[in-house]
């Protein structure tokens, strides 16, 4: 019985509409979902990324209240070959980037924030990998 992935995981913001037009216009993520004033997803690849307003989530609904708060970290998979292209569009937007890492045996990472703050990355396929 295993996991097979993260399915979706979640952003707290604090403007819709500039985290809409950063992961779209921006980064190209198709918007699958959007309630005004609430959340809007985001399909990033095979998985959702969920951006919320923290204050709208809290509150008591159909489905179980959550919210948070501060700087959180994600990670975006690029196949080796898209690395450069990715990091090139990310400079390109005007998107400052943080750092790049070399993590060994071929694998890089760069990173980057959102408007809120949240540090992303870019990082290329086969790391963490099962052994």
């Amino acid at each position: 019985m295993d996991i097979l992935k993260i399915k979706e995981t979640c952003l707290y913001v604090t403007d819709l509409e500039r985290t809409k037009a950063f992961y779209s216009q921006q980064l190209g993520f198709a918007v699958i979902g959007e309630v005004t004033g609430r959340h809007v997803f985001f399909r990033a690849g095979a998985s959702v990324l969920l951006c919320f307003i923290a204050a709208a989530s809290e509150q008591a609904g159909t489905l179980p209240p959550h919210f948070g708060e501060g700087q959180l970290h994600l990670a975006f998979e690029v196949e080796k070959e898209q690395y450069e292209p990715w990091k090139q569009k990310i400079i390109s937007q005007g998107i400052a980037l943080e750092q790049e890492y070399d993590w060994g045996n071929g694998y890089l990472s760069f990173y980057f924030r959102d408007p809120d703050q949240h540090l992303l990355e870019v990082v290329m396929s086969g790391m963490w990998e099962r052994g």
